[in-house]
């Protein structure tokens, strides 16, 4: 049986590490805000015959440098471009890029998508859904009291999951500062869905020792520790398998999601990771200082 809980400081510390390069990432260089976030340009176009796939125009338009390009085809021949950069002159080149089959309808300076109001709307609803699960979880654990009290199965859940946040986040400050790595819509739906999908992990191991408390011969710790030698290869085969499904996506998916589905891969590999050697292990940081 492997003795995971028996090296919690050494968990923590790896998880500290984690928390203290994320938050420094974030404070140095802080997120690369996209399109969505701080206005552009707009660009309608409408093509006489044989419109480029987005794929295509994305190829096109990598030369230009345009920063966040945005490419969304309407109707049967139109493609609206949404991008950061322009001056006459880059105007000027989109126009010969395209070629004599595109006719220019519109170019309007836009604002972001996302406003000040749609943030703050943001982070509440983060705020209210993380409230909701640890209300949840010491709801469906109301009848463990011993040794821990219920609420505190929730406690640890939402410290996992804020610690999976935070160090996703520092990955794309990371990622935006030495790779231009850009923060979207899509990153947005992905935090949300981070929140979700990882959390899955970590009730899956609370409810094993929530079974195995009233028949255990072993103390608390020990209980714990059975707990997640039951459910670690469970684990790790469904997140292996979700993130070589990712991966494949990342690479032959387009630029389109790749924003998306690199932020899930980090996020499943990093709440694996928390779910095994960080939730469980706090709750015996609850039952040390109770005792």
């Amino acid at each position: 049986m492997l003795k995971i809980i028996e090296k919690k400081k050494i968990w923590f510390s790896v998880a500290i590490l984690l928390a203290a390069a994320a938050i420094f990432s974030l404070f140095a260089w802080n997120l690369k805000f996209g399109i969505d976030f701080t206005g552009g340009n707009l660009m309608e176009l409408n093509f006489s015959e044989n419109r480029p796939t987005v794929m295509e125009m994305q190829d096109k338009m990598s030369e230009l440098n345009l920063g966040s390009l945005v490419v969304q085809p309407v109707g049967e021949t139109g493609i609206i471009m949404r991008f950061q950069n322009s001056d006459a002159e880059t105007h000027k080149k989109i126009l010969e890029k395209v070629g004599s089959q595109a006719e220019e309808l519109r170019f309007d300076s836009v604002g972001p998508t996302i406003g000040n109001e749609l943030k703050r709307k943001t982070f509440y609803a983060l705020f209210l859904a993380i409230i909701a699960i640890l209300i949840y979880i010491a709801w469906a654990f109301r009848k463990v009291s011993k040794p821990v009290e219920s609420w505190k199965y929730g406690l640890a859940s939402v410290i996992s999951l804020t610690f999976n946040i935070v160090v996703v986040l520092g990955v794309f400050a990371v990622l935006g500062k030495f790779a231009g790595m850009e923060i979207n819509t899509p990153f947005v739906a992905a935090l949300l869905t981070i929140l979700g999908y990882t959390i899955n992990d970590t009730i899956v191991v609370f409810d094993r020792v929530r079974e195995n408390l009233p028949k255990s011969n072993l103390d608390f710790s020990g209980t714990v520790n059975l707990a997640l030698n039951q459910t670690i290869v469970r684990s790790l085969n469904t997140s292996i398998t979700t993130m070589l499904v990712l991966t494949a996506v990342l690479i032959f998916g387009g630029a389109t999601i790749r924003d998306f589905v690199l932020a899930m891969l980090i996020g499943v590999a990093i709440g694996t990771w928390s779910s095994i050697f960080l939730a469980s292990p706090l709750l015996l940081s609850f039952q040390s200082k109770k005792q």
